[in-house]
């Protein structure tokens, strides 16, 4: 059953979630070339434990392409960015690939 929240990222954005209780965490130093943080990403993509995955807005920019196109079209596990230029933009498109369906679309 996927009940876990993991976090990708460097040492900084991974420490505030670990002092809130998450345990998951793959720390990846932000000078390491793409490859490790695509193993990284990779790797709690994979666990089945893993329901959200939370990362940093602008690592998605050093992922490979295969990597970041299913980081993108994840739902389970879900990812959800935090940071950069995403936005509110980026949560309501992250809730609409979970649920399938837009909650804030209006009726013309």
């Amino acid at each position: 059953m996927s009940e876990e929240i993991a976090v990708v990222g460097s040492q900084t954005f991974t420490t505030g979630f670990r002092l809130a209780g998450v345990r998951r965490f793959e720390e990846v130093d932000p000078a390491a070339d793409s490859a490790t943080l695509d193993a990284a990403v990779e790797d709690v993509l994979a666990a089945e434990s893993v329901g959200i995955v939370i990362m940093y807005d602008g690592d998605l920019d050093r992922l490979s392409r295969a990597v970041r196109e299913q980081v993108e079209t994840s739902v389970d596990p879900t990812v959800v960015t935090i940071g950069g230029g995403g936005g509110a933009s980026g949560l309501r498109q992250n809730i609409k690939r979970a649920i399938g369906i837009d909650l804030m679309e209006e009726d013309t």
